[in-house]
This record gives C-alpha cells, structure tokens and sequence, in this order.
C-alpha cells in the first residue's frame, strides 16, 4: 500500500510540475516596434497597432516556453500616412494580398539569458529567426498574474521578399535592408 500511495504522490508531483500554463498579450501595455535606416543618415520607426500573441508555460520561469505572435499587415504604423500606405503595398508588406506576419517559437534560457527561436513568415517567405530577450518578472495584480519581456533582434527585409530599393543619387539606399526589431510585451495569465 505504501508503495502505491507512493506512486501516486510522484505521478501528482510530476503532473504538477509539467502543467500548462497559457497567457495571453495585453494590447494596451505592449508594443510590436520596428525602426529601419531612411536615407543613410537616420532612421523610422514604426509598429503594428493590431497584433496577438499566446504563450504556453510549463516553467515558472518560461524556460520552454512556446510562443504564437501575429500582427496585421494593414495596421503598420510610421505617422505618416502616405509612407504608411508605402508600406502596405507590393513594395513592401503587400497587405491585401499577405494580411498577417507571424512567428511561432519556443522561448530558450541558457543561464540566466534568454533567447526567442523560430520562424517568422512575412509574405509568403518563412524563415528561421532568433531574438534577445530581457525577462523582466512576474508580479500579482489587480486579481491576476503578469509578466513582461522585451524582444530585440534584426531581420533582413529582402529575405522576406520586402523589396523596394531605390537607391540615393549619392549611394546608399533610401530604405535599408536590415530592420531592427524591438518589442515589449506584457502578458496576462489565463485563468
């Protein structure tokens, strides 16, 4: 009998230890950033102001975490609307005909750093991509759990068939190849 009830306390132990937990994004406390070099000598930014995002953990401190992120295509934002409307087409995202660009990956702690691995599809290009990320802890709050990150890395967007690149009469491109990304997600704890 001992061994039994034995058995059963680590089948429960371990049972704990692998249960799910899923969270989703707070849209009104993350933001999807990018900025990219315009005309050599400066740089945009921009963000996607309609965007999702799930996290399913097992560890408490999200080591192996996977992670699903969308964002709209139509939704990217630079404050200028004729650049913005750029953006949107063939040039660049082609919005009508490729609504979304997403990831989907698995969160990596390899000490006490971090790092997002998968693959980001944008257009009808997926490839594999890598992020830094800073964890920056759970806290209780307001009756729930949250946690926030932030997410750094750089993508190349011919890679991703984003290809306008009209050059300056001087050398050099009016819109640079490498875009860097920088996230900050706060993500609640589902009940």
């Amino acid at each position: 009998m001992k061994k039994i009830n034995a058995f059963m306390i680590a089948v429960l132990v371990a049972g704990a230890a692998t249960a799910q937990t899923n969270w989703s994004i707070d849209k009104a406390h993350s933001n999807i950033g990018f900025s990219v070099a315009h005309m050599v000598v400066s740089e945009t930014t921009g963000n996607f102001k309609d965007f999702d995002a799930k996290v399913v953990s097992t560890a408490d401190d999200f080591a192996g975490a996977t992670v699903e992120f969308s964002a709209k295509t139509a939704s990217v934002f630079t404050d200028n609307e004729k650049r913005d409307g750029h953006l949107k087409s063939d040039d660049f995202f082609n919005a009508e005909k490729f609504p979304e660009l997403k990831f989907t990956g698995t969160l990596v702690k390899d000490g006490g750093k971090y790092v997002l691995k998968g693959n980001l599809t944008m257009r009808d290009v997926t490839k594999p991509a890598t992020f830094e990320v800073t964890y920056g802890g759970r806290v209780k709050a307001f009756g729930g759990e949250k946690a926030g990150f932030k997410i750094k890395g750089k993508v190349n967007r011919k890679e991703f068939g984003l290809k306008f690149d009209k050059a300056l009469e001087g050398g050099g491109l009016i819109v640079g190849d490498e875009v860097e990304i920088n996230v900050k997600v706060e993500i609640n704890k589902q009940a």
